[in-house]
């Protein structure tokens, strides 16, 4: 039976604002965000410190920016979605459970988050990436690849405490994060 569930598709949708309340979601949510950025961020943050919260999630969620992937009814990933006011969407904390990587569903929920932004009127999809400054993080390095891959390319190098200053005591060494763009053509037919 296993092979069979690998082998289904996730399916990918945007969670309406009423699940905000349904906390055995909210706590799934942010717990796989949080062990999935232990992995992927190690060494980057000091000891304890995590990704996300379940207020910051439920908000999330509230604010119709959190999409899911799902199979056989199992979360199996997630995304945040913005949009901004210059034309810019932006796809944000992407997580897939580790039980579920290589099986596409990352490529999955960025196709998604892309095309949620193009329907409200993006024509650039960006993502940052968080990167340590003095070393080379082996995550990051892949992400950097795999985003390259998919079109996104970085435009610029901004300081963690520029944008985010009350991330800044939460690192463990000096980090800045990398804006990716990508154009977003509107579909044909």
């Amino acid at each position: 039976m296993a092979s069979t569930q690998r082998s289904s598709e996730p399916t990918v949708e945007m969670l309406p604002r009423d699940m905000a309340s349904e906390q055995h979601l909210v706590q799934e949510l942010t717990d796989l965000v949080n062990a999935v950025y232990v992995t992927a961020e190690a060494g980057l943050w000091i000891d304890g410190a995590t990704r996300t919260t379940t207020v910051e999630m439920r908000q999330m969620i509230a604010a119709e920016e959190i999409a899911v992937a799902r199979v056989d009814g199992h979360v199996v990933g997630c995304v945040r979605i913005q949009q901004f006011d210059d034309g810019i969407g932006e796809f944000g904390m992407l997580v897939t459970h580790p039980a579920r990587r290589g099986d596409g569903v990352g490529r999955r929920l960025i196709d998604f988050a892309e095309d949620v932004a193009r329907k409200r009127g993006a024509v650039i999809m960006q993502l940052e990436l968080l990167q340590p400054r003095d070393w080379s993080h082996p995550t990051k390095e892949f992400l950097d690849a795999w985003y390259t891959r998919l079109g996104y390319m970085p435009v610029r190098t901004g300081s963690i405490d520029e944008s985010y200053p009350h991330l800044n005591p939460l690192l463990a060494g000096p980090s800045d994060f990398v804006v990716y763009h990508k154009p977003l053509p509107a579909h044909s037919g």
